[in-house]
């Protein structure tokens, strides 16, 4: 037994071999019930696969690195559900590719800032963040204004997310680049932030429980 240890220990490609493996046995038994737990597989009640405009605000989001700053994931701790909500849940980001989870917090959580403020609300914070909030330091996004919404892939996209298990009709796809005509990309933008966290909007905060 002493021997063979020390092989190992003295032989770099077998050890990097043995750790290989080791590491991905560990990774199979932690990630592999995963996919057979309904909790982390199947959408909440309620939940919608994106619509083609806010599809592509979501896009908007990850290029302009919205999510450097912004975690959606709600932790379920006293602290969190007081000030932003019910705490995430697998099963609302089902059609999410990739999720915009995260633990970085330069800015608020944003997994629930779905119906929390108006569409003018949002339009003047993305323009001027500071018009808003003065001590923010959100970099302002006036371009956003004026550039048009991208239809040329909304089709496309929707056909393979449609692959990948979400629940787009044909006439959902058809009508697809019509839903984007004369938006721009802050209207997109918009339309994806006000759709954030709405599908648990009904229950109850786990703070506040009722009385």
């Amino acid at each position: 037994m002493k021997f063979s240890h020390s092989l190992v220990e003295k032989n770099l490609p077998l050890m990097i071999v043995l750790i290989i493996v080791a590491i991905s046995f560990g990774g199979l038994v932690e990630i592999v019930p995963l996919f057979f737990q309904k909790s982390t597989t199947e959408p909440v009640a309620g939940l919608k696969p994106h619509s083609a405009l806010e599809l592509t605000g979501r896009d908007i989001y990850v290029r302009e690195g919205c999510y450097n700053c912004h975690s959606q994931m709600i932790r379920p701790f006293r602290a969190e559900t007081e000030r932003y909500g019910h705490y995430s849940v697998a099963g609302e980001f089902v059609y999410d590719r990739p999720f915009q989870w995260g633990s970085k917090r330069t800015g608020p959580d944003l997994a629930r800032v779905g119906g929390r403020y108006s569409d003018e609300w949002h339009r003047v914070h993305l323009l001027n963040p500071r018009d808003l909030v003065p001590e923010s330091n959100m970099p302002a996004y006036p371009w956003l204004a004026k550039t048009a919404a991208d239809a040329s892939s909304i089709r496309k996209k929707m056909e393979v997310l449609r692959t990948l298990g979400h629940p787009y009709s044909d006439e959902d796809i058809a009508a697809a680049p019509e839903a984007l005509k004369d938006r721009t990309e802050m209207d997109a933008l918009i339309a994806y932030l006000q759709g954030l966290g709405t599908a648990l909007a009904s229950v109850p905060n786990p703070a506040n429980p009722p009385r």
